[in-house]
């Protein structure tokens, strides 16, 4: 159990900004198996921003609310997954080659496409959150499954895909090494686990889309670069979400 705590610790070390005690350290191999927590660190990082919504609806409108859950989520983890996300626009948008497109997702700065598709995106999870507020209401729970879900998609990308950057100059070292089909199961129990919350069995119709997006995204990256990168995986990440909250309106309006 220890050593659990010890994984589950040092994911929440790794991809948040939430403070750990000072045991727990950033070596290889623990870093490799903490992946088994990354949906569980999705769950943290979903109930403050959900805490942040329910207190925050109290005062202001529920699209200020969702605003401001959305803030606190980043905050929380210093945009790790949104900064990938505009690395894989940069990189994807701007190269043509695998070696122009690790390129450009290696450097910091950001460009016109990682601009416009973090716009697009966050645009569509606030437009997508409030409409959803609008005819189920239970945005807490929302939230807190889309960012549990979306992180299990990422870690699916981990153990499928290889990693192709140089491991020495990586940023996220945990996706460097071949994820455990262990850790891949312990994964996706959590991922899937706040689903059954909704009493609802249609709502794993989501599963559908997702496993969709998994498959078109894993097949562009394995076309264009020969595998993954974390940049990958944080983009898969916040696409999934998205999908997610999305697919959420489709079920519920349509059946």
């Amino acid at each position: 159990m220890k050593k659990q705590i010890h994984y589950f610790l040092t994911a929440v070390l790794f991809f948040t900004r939430i403070p750990c005690p000072k045991w727990v350290d950033h070596s290889p191999e623990i870093l490799n198996k903490s992946s088994r927590y990354f949906s569980l660190v999705g769950t943290l990082i979903g109930a403050i921003s959900a805490v942040i919504y329910y207190g925050a609806s109290f005062i202001f409108s529920p699209i200020i609310s969702i605003i401001l859950s959305l803030i606190a989520s980043i905050w929380a983890t210093g945009a790790f997954h949104e900064d990938g996300f505009a690395d894989v626009c940069d990189g994807f948008g701007g190269g043509w080659t695998k070696e122009k497109i690790l390129t450009i997702m290696k450097d910091s700065r950001l460009g016109t496409f990682g601009v416009v598709g973090l716009t697009s995106i966050l645009s569509l999870k606030i437009v997508s959150l409030n409409e959803l507020n609008e005819n189920l209401k239970n945005i807490p729970l929302i939230i807190i499954a889309g960012h549990t879900i979306s992180r299990f998609v990422a870690t699916v990308l981990l153990y499928t895909h290889k990693y192709v950057r140089d491991i020495d100059s990586a940023k996220v070292k945990p996706t460097t090494q071949k994820m455990s089909t262990k850790s891949l199961i312990i994964s996706g129990f959590f991922g899937i686990l706040p689903l059954i919350f909704f009493k609802d069995l249609k709502v794993f119709g989501v599963l559908v889309p997702l496993l969709l997006v998994y498959l078109y995204m894993s097949s562009f990256f394995k076309k264009w670069i020969g595998g993954q990168t974390g940049d990958c995986a944080g983009a898969l990440q916040q696409v999934s979400e998205v999908v997610f909250y999305l697919s959420l309106l489709v079920l519920w309006k349509l059946f």
